[in-house]
């Protein structure tokens, strides 16, 4: 049976859940490329990536055929689709807003520079802080938003800031042309239908975990 090339993407709206898993998928991949895979299945991609088999074949047809059937996926074709596909075969350029605990443990963070996104600016409200260089990054005044995100051609925004400032900081990066909000701030935004925002409430989070602790405690009595 002759091999399948990956096709264009159907014109369809693809499913959030399937973009969301995305990532998921890359960075399963690293195993492989570890051991040098030539070719992998949709049942070791889904025990590696924590994802049933048939959803794995689901959430890639949309995008495409990879392989052989019966055989698996041409690894190499699928990890540089992959990367095609969530934008990382160029460099994505970041504004940091909030150069407190959060946002310095963030700078600090080398995970970022290796999946393609650079810190090119830091900013916060903090004189002191103004000035500063923290892993290579210049820490500017707030009100240079606008300024410093034109300059650098900045399309990415995370706030660290407190809820108090998370909005009017969002109206200053929307204002300069910022495109996509990472928002730890534990509030919800407003902003154009242009921009996407994706918020990390880490307490929400642990608050979720408690959820089921708790009815597990209560299952067990």
């Amino acid at each position: 049976m002759p091999k399948r090339t990956a096709s264009p993407a159907r014109k369809r709206n693809i499913p959030e859940p399937t973009i969301a898993r995305l990532p998921r998928y890359l960075r399963s991949f690293v195993g492989f490329a570890h051991d040098h895979r030539p070719v992998i299945s949709s049942k070791e991609l889904a025990a590696a990536s924590g994802i049933n088999p048939a959803q794995v074949r689901k959430d890639l047809a949309y995008f495409g055929q990879f392989g052989q059937r019966g055989i698996g996926y041409d690894f190499k074709t699928l990890d540089a689709k992959m990367r095609e596909i969530l934008g990382l075969h160029k460099v994505w350029r970041i504004a940091l807003v909030g150069a407190g605990n959060l946002g310095t443990a963030l700078l600090q963070y080398g995970g970022f520079a290796k999946a393609g996104f650079k810190i090119e600016a830091a900013f916060d409200v903090d004189p002191s802080k103004v000035g500063w260089e923290l892993e290579g990054v210049r820490i500017w005044a707030t009100p240079a938003i606008r300024q410093v995100v034109r300059e650098k051609k900045i399309e990415i925004g995370v706030l660290a800031v407190p809820a108090s400032q998370a909005q009017r900081v969002a109206d200053a990066m929307v204002d300069a042309g910022i495109r996509a909000i990472l928002n730890f701030a534990p509030c919800v935004l407003t902003v154009p239908k242009s921009v996407l925002v994706r918020g990390v409430d880490l307490a929400s989070e642990l608050e979720h975990l408690t959820y089921f602790l708790e009815k597990s405690n209560k299952n067990e009595k």
